[in-house]
């Protein structure tokens, strides 16, 4: 009986933490409702807080190191592998992505599996974030999630879009 009862136990705390983590990761991340899709997804979550805050690291490290202000030098987000150049300035990453800096923004753009991941990393702009979807919904692109993330003037807009 004792064994039955921890292993209940352990199920209903399991069940309770998968709960915490399926409300504090957006929807989008967790595909499905079973315990691997929900893990699965918070790690995905996990992980774009990572690049979001590194680049915010890295803006405020490069800040305290000039003191002058003067326009930021772009920093590629992370892509999983080695880019190939073009004449254009736009870096592809096999087929499955491509990253182009400027002095304006940083683009990153991945395809996961029937849709694309669209990231710009970039100072805020009041009104940015509507001229964006408008630009992408005039070349007929159907936006399914947005996700905002920002810090100071930096903002990372996080796209996912049907293809």
């Amino acid at each position: 009986m004792s064994h039955i009862a921890v292993e209940r136990n352990r199920r209903r705390q399991m069940n309770e933490h998968l709960k915490v983590l399926r409300s504090l990761t957006p929807c989008f991340y967790i595909k499905r409702g079973d315990q691997a899709s929900v893990i699965g997804g918070v790690i995905e979550f996990i992980k774009e807080l990572q690049q979001v805050l590194q680049a915010l690291e890295s803006k405020k490290q490069r800040k305290s190191l000039s003191p002058n202000p003067s326009p930021s030098t772009p920093r590629p987000l992370p892509l999983p592998a080695k880019p190939n150049h073009s004449p254009i300035g736009l870096e592809t990453v096999g087929d499955v992505g491509a990253c182009c800096n400027s002095s304006l923004a940083d683009v990153e753009a991945r395809i996961a599996g029937s849709n694309v991941v669209l990231k710009i990393v970039c100072g805020r702009i009041p009104g940015q974030i509507l001229k964006i979807i408008a630009v992408l919904e005039k070349f007929s692109f159907e936006v399914l999630h947005v996700n905002i993330s920002s810090m100071e003037d930096t903002v990372l807009y996080s796209f996912i879009i049907k293809v």
